[in-house]
């Protein structure tokens, strides 16, 4: 059944344009028209990390539910955890259509969306109206005309603390003129010295402390590299998300849309994204939660990310290729995988190859 739903799903889809797809799906998602798929739970799939109980390895990345709309049915297709977002203060609409872009060929995504949502207020009014359980993070991030873009973080997080799971500062987003900037060293500490503040405060009033997390690209230099791991660790954050978006071309066969601007996601960002991971596991050292990202699209691909480094992952762009499925058929895959591998968890396999992943090319 959900082979079929899958193959009709992605035919009629793809007639489509790309974004009017995408508002389809989160439609169905709404109405209830699809169905639950999640994989037989598995206490070798559980993580525990920065205070939280994951209930498996694999989440939905942030950008497919934008404005917090459907993360609880997201959940039912057997996601550990969801992240929504990215959110900006004030609500904005991107920049112009056309901005999403299908590379069948190579299973991948040009996006250059920029941080189009509603806003704080309607997505806050969403989550505050969830009862029941499940980890659902917040992706915040500052309005493309924000005259201090760190008071725009600092506000998502004295907004959201009460409902989110966990927050995730996006600086990495390539569709946001100037936002990688505070990557930069002393732009990333002030960032990361208000965020921290703002939610300690938060704590101090509620007695509930939301980890941090903060998502980078990876088409970072090894010295930034260094000046980010250095300032994460420096400022005692919760983890770290590897990565955003490639600007990158590199290897596709798609040349009619490989021209588009934009941030390029699936299976082409595979080997980048999880070298950079494996890099910065070597410099945050084994403590620090990292949540892998770019390329899963499979069961193989998700453990290859914990082998190289990686305590979660998470996927977006393969759900375009591989339907509402595909979570669920990941998640009783890595069961099957850490049976083959005679683990007693998933965590035991973490950084097997980080060493083959940190001296890839880049």
């Amino acid at each position: 059944m959900i082979d079929l739903l899958k193959s009709v799903t992605r035919r009629g889809l793809f007639l489509l344009d790309p974004e009017v797809a995408h508002g389809l799906s989160i439609s169905a998602l709404k109405s209830g028209l699809v169905p639950a798929c999640a994989a037989r739970p598995d206490p070798r799939l559980r993580v525990s990390l920065a205070g939280l109980e994951f209930p498996n390895p694999l989440g939905l990345a942030a950008g497919y539910d934008k404005n917090a709309e459907v993360p609880q049915a997201l959940l039912k297709l057997g996601f550990g955890h969801v992240e929504v977002g990215t959110l900006t203060p004030k609500a904005q609409p991107g920049n112009p259509k056309p901005r999403l872009f299908r590379l069948v060929e190579d299973e991948a995504v040009i996006n250059r969306f920029g941080f189009n949502n509603e806003g704080h207020d309607p997505a806050f009014a969403r989550l505050s109206s969830i009862r029941r359980g499940g980890i659902i993070g917040v992706n915040i991030g500052a309005n493309k005309d924000s005259a201090d873009r760190i008071a725009d973080y600092v506000a998502g997080i004295r907004r959201f603390a009460p409902v989110a799971s966990y927050f995730t500062a996006n600086i990495s987003s390539p569709n946001t003129p100037g936002l990688r900037d505070l990557q930069a060293r002393e732009s990333l500490a002030a960032l990361l010295s208000a965020v921290i503040a703002a939610r300690d405060e938060e704590a101090r009033k509620s007695g509930r402390t939301v980890p941090v997390f903060l998502k980078i690209a990876p088409d970072l230099t090894e010295e930034g590299m260094d000046d980010i791991a250095a300032e994460v660790l420096a400022h005692a954050l919760d983890g770290l998300i590897v990565s955003n978006t490639t600007l990158s071309r590199d290897g596709l066969r798609d040349q009619a849309q490989a021209g588009e601007a934009g941030g390029l996601s699936g299976k082409p960002l595979f080997a980048r994204s999880t070298a950079v991971l494996a890099r910065m596991r070597k410099r945050v050292g084994a403590q620090l939660p990292i949540i892998g990202v770019g390329g899963v699209s499979s069961a193989e691909t998700a453990l290859e990310k914990i082998k190289a480094g990686a305590d979660l992952v998470q996927l977006y762009s393969g759900m375009v290729y591989e339907g509402p499925g595909l979570a669920g058929r990941i998640v009783a895959g890595l069961s099957g995988l850490v049976q083959r591998e005679g683990a007693a968890s998933i965590r035991d396999l973490r950084d097997n190859r980080t060493d083959h992943w940190a001296a890839a090319k880049l």
